[in-house]
């Protein structure tokens, strides 16, 4: 009996030996040590202001990124609240869609657009994926007003104009976030210039809305300009407004120009960056009374909550019925539409 137990237990090792030679990959993602099994919460500060890791709820996926949904009272308001957490020591950030030059419309986009969970299953199913920049649509073209960049090439600026009656206009400096080839983030704000090139300025341009303007920025003003589009930003994403950057809240979307109701309750997507950690922030929260009670946030409240967390950078999306953030294929707010809403561009992490 003894001779027959030890041979079970050798022919079990074999077979556990097996399976994990079976499951072995030169991707971390597949690795048993990155897969969430039991285990220490690794953002205790973030459990601590009352949000509750929801792991739980949307399935297996890597010890390298985390899901919390937010208290249920921020400030007295009632939230729904949900942040994606990622290692960027070992996540990887990227931004979607087919986002081009078209002759025809003579401007970037696209004639297509895509819901959250479409470019969730369009592209190899990443573990989060929430909306991106805002764009409009005439006569079946849907044109970006965000900046794009995909994997070093710029896809689209940010709009270098603003005007409301096409005879007065601005030329405003509008948020960007971004990924430098060192692999860390920041946001900040960019203007496309007639040299065909991106410039990144250190602060937001002032804006008088009581003047209009008749000189654009350049590569030396409002300051002096860091060209984006020759490699320097690797991947990013535009919106409206940029709310923190060096860690200090900035809210500027005055500045910036676009409409995104910043001063009223909204739903709200956001992308941060908490640069002592190495861990990016994707944010989504619910409003428009989806649930009862819930309106949504301020951009201002938004990037109170960021920091809080401790982002030191962030920028605010495209928001309102756009609104939305896909976990492992699962839905985590309700979209104010009803449903999903089809969108330009989005973004992901794996």
């Amino acid at each position: 009996m003894k001779i027959r137990r030890l041979n079970i237990l050798f022919i079990s090792a074999i077979a556990i030996a097996s399976l994990l030679a079976a499951c072995d990959t030169t991707d971390h993602e597949d690795t048993l040590a990155n897969w969430k099994w039991d285990r220490t919460e690794t953002n205790p500060d973030i459990i601590s202001q009352g949000w509750v890791n929801v792991d739980s709820m949307y399935g297996d996926f890597p010890a390298y990124i985390n899901i919390y949904k937010s208290p249920v009272k921020i400030d007295n308001d009632s939230v729904i609240a949900y942040i994606a957490v990622a290692d960027m020591s070992r996540a990887t950030f990227g931004v979607t869609g087919d986002v081009h030059w078209d002759d025809k419309a003579q401007g970037n986009g696209n004639s297509k657009i895509f819901t959250p969970t479409e470019f969730y299953n369009n592209n190899g199913s990443p573990l989060v994926v929430i909306n991106g920049g805002l764009f409009f649509e005439s006569s079946g073209f849907y044109y970006s007003q965000s900046s794009v960049y995909k994997d070093g090439k710029m896809l689209s600026p940010n709009q270098n104009y603003y005007s409301e009656d096409w005879t007065n206009f601005w030329y405003p400096t509008i948020g960007f976030f971004y990924q430098k080839k060192d692999g860390t983030f920041e946001a900040t704000w960019t203007y496309y210039a007639n040299d065909g090139i991106d410039y990144s300025y250190a602060s937001c341009k002032a804006i008088d809305k009581n003047t209009p303007e008749t000189t654009a920025p350049d590569a030396t003003h409002p300051s002096a300009g860091t060209p984006m589009n020759d490699g320097t930003a690797v991947n990013g994403i535009g919106g409206v407004s940029v709310l923190l950057h060096n860690g200090a809240v900035m809210n500027t979307w005055k500045d910036e120009m676009l409409d995104v109701s910043a001063d009223s309750n909204q739903p709200r997507t956001a992308i941060g960056y908490d640069k002592t950690n190495n861990k990016l922030f994707f944010f989504v929260c619910e409003g428009r009374l989806m649930t009862p009670g819930v309106k949504g946030l301020t951009t201002a409240k938004v990037a109170d909550i960021l920091k809080a967390l401790g982002c030191t950078e962030a920028l605010n999306l495209d928001g309102g019925g756009s609104s939305c953030m896909i976990v492992n294929g699962k839905e985590t707010i309700k979209p104010s539409d009803g449903n999903e809403r089809s969108v330009l561009d989005a973004c992901y992490i794996k």
